[in-house]
């Protein structure tokens, strides 16, 4: 399969040089030139099989004309070594649970197939992997967990600094190895844009090999449509969900459309975002305003430039009456996200996040509104990820951490402090490479 900028469909490269290069020299970003779907013998049969089976077929729909299928199996059974269970709160109000993973956040799924994928696709190189990330919270673990000592790369995490909760920050911090942080002075925003700078210098990038694990990186968002259609096989046959998706940097509910565009019976999509309401806002109003992201409770969801609403237009063939027909946005204060998770807990026993929360209540309105359907909620990370906003809300203590996270707390925090210039990025980048 060939890959094409958004910015210029003549720009046209190969499966390898999409992924590894990850962004085009045009600024744009690479889709397939065409999306492939799944029969109908795929369909009527869905609800029947696994998680594996799911991912296999979805895997060899987008990269089973360039990897062989053995390798392609190796790198979906690496992949999904856990589950994305669905949790029930009522017969109409579901939340996927992504947080299984080793880091207890969604960004497991892409940045573990993702890691395979490029190791299979370098693996006759001698030349040393240099993958740049940019987060606002959980992109970064997830990284540093799937690339941690992977021969052959080296991991540089840009993350703002003083804007990811504690436990976070260890995870990007503690791992050491092969695994660097730069403590930005800035926002998301800032970081993703020298990500970005670092790729649009050519020389610069073939130089250190780089690569992005950001979700620029296609190879981040086919494996995250996989749990699309595990969810909607968990719910009773005949209904077709509304999924609804805490939103930063949109990678997560471009995956979802990915995976309608396979065929996914899905009956709506709705963007939840906190108080950076750039989407919700062009949904609205058909103007799309990026504006400096503002920091919240829910931070992974501090964007305010999200870099994959170039992709949701070219899915919808740049037609703002066509995409706001498939998805609606809603934007909620900190305020309402913290009385949400109080709500939650006492109603239904249940401790969700503050990025889930947000999701909770577009999901509740939209159902207020559109009677009968049934909500999907991805709720996206563990709540002990966030232990200053879940004690607050529910009483110290009242949120267990999970072991692997714990003991991380007394790990020492390893990061070299940067501004915002992309001229001192650069000149850290070869001066530390």
């Amino acid at each position: 399969m060939r890959y094409h900028s958004t910015n210029n469909p003549n720009h046209r490269v190969d499966l390898k040089e999409a992924i590894i290069r990850s962004l085009p020299p045009d600024n744009g970003l690479y889709m397939p030139d065409t999306l492939p779907t799944l029969g109908s013998d795929f369909w009527s049969s869905f609800r029947t099989l696994d998680f594996h089976e799911i991912g296999m077929a979805v895997a060899s729909a987008f990269f089973g004309e360039d990897v062989p299928s053995p390798a392609l199996r190796d790198i979906v059974t690496g992949t999904l070594e856990f589950d994305a269970p669905v949790h029930s709160l009522a017969p109409d109000d579901h939340i996927l649970e992504l947080f299984h993973g080793p880091t207890l956040a969604f960004k497991d799924f892409g940045a573990r197939f993702m890691a395979r994928l490029m190791a299979w696709l370098t693996r006759h190189d001698d030349h040393l992997l240099t993958v740049l990330v940019a987060t606002s919270g959980d992109t970064g673990g997830a990284v540093a967990s799937a690339f941690h000592n992977v021969p052959g790369t080296r991991v540089v995490i840009l993350y703002p600094q003083g804007k990811v909760s504690g436990l976070q920050e260890k995870q990007l911090t503690a791992l050491g190895g092969n695994i660097t942080a730069l403590e930005i002075d800035g926002s998301f925003d800032d970081c993703q844009a020298l990500v970005k700078s670092a790729f649009l210098d050519r020389e610069l990038s073939e130089q250190y090999n780089l690569t992005s694990a950001n979700s620029i990186n296609l190879s981040r968002l086919v494996p995250q449509s996989f749990y699309y259609i595990h969810a909607a096989r968990q719910l009773d046959e005949g209904t077709k969900p509304v999924f609804v998706i805490p939103s930063g940097n949109f990678g997560n509910l471009t995956a979802g459309l990915l995976a309608m565009k396979l065929g996914l019976p899905v009956e709506h999509f709705v963007a939840a975002t906190n108080r950076n309401d750039v989407v919700p806002e062009y949904l609205q109003t058909g103007d799309y305003q990026p504006r400096p992201s503002q920091p919240t409770i829910s931070n992974a969801m501090d964007v305010g430039a999200p870099s994959n609403f170039v992709r949701m237009q070219a899915i919808f063939g740049n037609s703002w009456e066509t995409m706001k027909s498939h998805i609606s946005g809603s934007s909620y204060s900190d305020d309402e996200t913290r009385a949400a998770i109080r709500e939650i807990n006492a109603r239904f026993g249940y401790q969700i996040d503050p990025h889930g929360a947000v999701g909770w209540l577009a999901a509740r309105d939209f159902r207020a509104s559109h009677p009968g359907t049934t909500t999907i909620t991805l709720e996206t990370a563990h709540p002990s990820k966030f232990p200053d906003v879940m004690d607050a809300e529910l009483g110290a203590g009242k949120v267990e951490i999970p072991e692997r996270l714990a003991i991380l707390a007394d790990r020492e925090k390893v990061a070299t402090p940067l501004g915002i210039g992309t001229r001192d990025f650069h000149h850290w980048l070869r001066a530390t490479l």
